[in-house]
């Protein structure tokens, strides 16, 4: 992705813009993950309502949106595109991002935390084709290594993890899970791509709030379609009585999904920011880095077992994790350096 609005930056102001991204993605991840599984472990069994969670907390982006908005000169030096355009491209993104958490909310309902890992680790996979096709995005060894690592990382957590499936679910309904998981993680890959696409093609604007004001929108639209489908399906009728039967409460229960939607909008902006600094490849690796993290918090949480092969997973996890790091540094010392050489023969022409 061109990065030529935050060659401006200091290059720590840079990393640390980096690093607050990417622990909004893993805490928001893994804590809504943890809380995804809870809300099925106590009785909680409608996917609208999970599907609608995973962006209905978008409202509290209002808050750093007003906060960073863009001075009138930043945002009146690019042309922006008309409203026309802006809603056609949040309304196919928020459709998306709807379908996409059905799928997922599917897979977590059928399939136990073990396999559903293994399974959205192929997001690496797909996310390499997307990014080569729709983004450009150059493969080198450092980026091919920690892809493969990060991927054998989720692998063997997946396959390791000691936890029981959901109770009672047929071999259909796995395989029905088996493949929403797949479909999921192949969409969200896409959806990554298509992010980067609009902020290099369509939105070209330099200011983070642009990332903010994707997040609301196409939040704002899969909360509607989520709505609608929760309506539609009649599993709006069964939510009292489901709230009534948790088993942690009443109270619980409305915590659950309050916290659910509030982690998930985290996550979002973490995802969000990290296409719009990085790239939707680096997006997806710190995603797949947050699957690692899943099962320390599990260990803390849940009281899971920590053993020899996921303390193996996680190192793995961190040495993916800074191959792709590294290339990252060389990636902005040639663009800076790049930079330097066109200002000085700039300077030079114009004496």
């Amino acid at each position: 992705m061109d990065q030529t609005p935050f060659l401006k930056l200091k290059r720590w102001q840079w990393w640390l813009l980096v690093a607050i991204n990417i622990f909004f993605l893993i805490a928001g991840q893994a804590a809504a993950v943890l809380l995804g599984r809870f809300y099925y472990d106590q009785g909680g069994n409608s996917k609208w309502m999970a599907t609608l969670v995973q962006t209905a907390g978008f409202p509290i982006l209002f808050f750093p949106f007003f906060l960073l908005r863009p001075s009138r000169e930043s945002s009146a030096s690019t042309t922006s595109p008309s409203i026309k355009t802006l809603a056609l491209l949040y309304f196919v993104l928020g459709v998306l991002v709807a379908g996409d958490n059905m799928l997922y909310s599917v897979g977590l309902l059928y399939l136990s935390a073990s396999t559903y890992s293994l399974i959205c680790a192929t997001q690496l996979a797909f996310n390499a084709v997307f990014s080569f096709f729709l983004n450009s995005q150059k493969f080198t060894a450092l980026i091919l290594n920690s892809v493969v690592i990060l991927s054998l990382s989720a692998a063997l957590i997946a396959v390791n993890d000691d936890s029981e499936g959901p109770s009672g679910v047929s071999k259909r309904k796995f395989l029905l899970g088996f493949l929403c998981t797949l479909g999921a993680s192949a969409l969200y890959s896409l959806l990554l791509s298509l992010m980067q696409l609009s902020f290099q093609k369509v939105l070209k604007k330099e200011t983070f709030s642009v990332v903010l004001e994707m997040q609301i929108y196409t939040s704002l639209v899969a909360s509607c379609v989520s709505t609608v489908g929760l309506f539609a399906s009649g599993e709006w009728k069964t939510l009292h009585h489901e709230m009534e039967d948790f088993n942690s409460g009443r109270v619980s229960y409305v915590l659950t999904l309050v916290w659910t939607a509030v982690t998930w909008q985290v996550c979002a902006v973490g995802v969000v920011g990290l296409i719009f600094v990085v790239s939707s490849l680096f997006s997806n690796v710190i995603s797949t880095l947050s699957l690692a993290v899943t099962p320390l918090a599990a260990l803390v949480v849940f009281h899971d077992k920590m053993n020899g092969v996921k303390v193996i997973a996680m190192l793995l996890a961190l040495c993916g994790f800074a191959s792709y790091i590294y290339q990252n540094y060389l990636d902005d010392k040639k663009a800076r350096r790049s930079q330097t050489d066109v200002q000085e023969s700039h300077d030079n022409s114009s004496h």
